[in-house]
């Protein structure tokens, strides 16, 4: 008698939970736009600039240091106001340099922004595309595999924000 009512229970928990089973899947973002050849174009883009201006920055530090090297050949024969003078150029050159590569590098700079111009209509179209993809086939979670990102996709009807907010407010 226990055993049926054991099995029964158990029964009855197995068909709520797929009752209320949620569809979830997961995409690998990278390998999706990896196989696009505009992907594969821009990215080509991208990389011929970068070596471009790694190139251009190279020959700028090549040039400091080759004012270093004859400011140190020189340095005898120079007053204390040429030492300045010269110690004050090479400073400048450098902090150029830095500069110069702070702009095409840093977290704002050209490569990225030359990046959001290449990359980021691609990504939206694929992002589109698995949001087309989750409606058509019935998911409500589309996970990103390949990063910390996260959620790409959810159902709007699984936000519970409001709710909880509400629940906190009534406190």
């Amino acid at each position: 008698m226990i055993k049926k009512i054991v099995s029964t229970t158990l029964f009855a928990f197995v068909l709520t939970a797929f009752a209320f089973a949620q569809r979830i899947a997961f995409v690998d973002v990278t390998a999706i736009l990896e196989s696009l050849p505009e992907y594969q174009k821009a990215q080509e883009q991208l990389d011929k600039v970068a070596t471009q201006w790694r190139q251009e920055i190279a020959q700028e530090q090549d040039q400091v240091k080759g004012m270093y090297s004859k400011y140190q050949a020189e340095q005898v024969l120079l007053s204390e106001d040429m030492k300045k003078q010269r110690e004050d150029e090479i400073m400048n050159k450098e902090k150029s340099v830095r500069e110069n590569q702070r702009t095409k590098f840093g977290p704002e700079g050209a490569l990225f922004k030359k990046r959001e111009e290449l990359v980021k209509p691609i990504q939206d179209k694929v992002y589109a595309a698995i949001q087309k993809f989750a409606e058509d086939k019935g998911f409500e979670f589309i996970f990103e595999k390949g990063s910390a990102s996260g959620m790409i996709y959810a159902d709007k009807r699984n936000d519970k924000t409001e709710d909880v907010k509400t629940m906190l407010k009534k406190g």
